[in-house]
């Protein structure tokens, strides 16, 4: 039995748009000029607080919770106005999982969204079903902290020797490295393949196709 978890945010789904827009919508509620969208591209994978500390370096610890609590918000205000953008998956990439699972895989997601963040986008592909684990910042450090990627193996009772954790950012292959666990990275994400390699990526796939050629070799 192996294990593929997945990172969701760049790697399952494209949901930049919307990330740059609930961070637009929370600095200028809290007086803050719209933080540049490759610096928050650059933060897409690390849980909240740690993400505001990345793009607001010198500011007071207690507005870095301040402003992750709002970001949240954002989105339910977003949502409510309709001003949300689909998250589109990437190309081929359902169908890879549906591939996956008939071969026998387990599929497992862990991700920075929020559980409430997740459901929504999972159950919206119509792909929630498919994974044995869902693991999110609600309930674990942030990445590369392996916590995460620890329970998303302890739910599917596999030794970290027959799991894959696949994600776009040098967070998830810093998270496999911390785990134990084999990283390979996306070059469709957010962080450019030098970077998953120089962060403990074994390979970057370049398409869905070569992920799988990937997973199976």
């Amino acid at each position: 039995m192996k294990l593929a978890v997945f990172d969701c945010d760049g790697t399952l789904v494209d949901s930049q748009a919307n990330i740059i827009r609930a961070m637009h919508d929370s600095f200028g509620r809290m007086g803050f000029p719209d933080p540049d969208p490759h610096a928050v591209r650059r933060v897409v994978g690390l849980s909240l607080v740690e993400a505001m500390q990345a793009l607001l370096p010198d500011a007071e610890p207690d507005l870095h919770v301040r402003l992750a609590d709002d970001y949240k918000l954002a989105f339910q205000r977003l949502r409510a106005d309709r001003r949300l953008d689909v998250e589109p998956m990437f190309d081929g990439v359902k169908d890879l999982l549906l591939e996956l699972e008939a071969d026998g895989w387990l599929l497992a997601v862990a991700t920075g969204k929020s559980d409430r963040g997740l459901a929504l986008c999972l159950t919206h592909h119509g792909i929630l079903e498919h994974f044995i684990s869902l693991q999110t910042a609600d309930r674990h450090p942030s990445k590369p902290d392996p916590s995460m990627l620890l329970a998303c193996l302890a739910d599917a009772g596999v030794d970290k020797g027959a799991a894959f954790i696949i994600g776009d950012t040098s967070f998830d292959m810093g998270m496999g490295v911390a785990a134990g666990v084999t990283a390979i990275g996306v070059d469709w994400g957010y962080h450019d393949a030098h970077e998953l390699l120089a962060s403990g990526a074994r390979s970057v796939a370049m398409d869905a196709a070569h992920l799988k050629a990937l997973l199976h070799g």
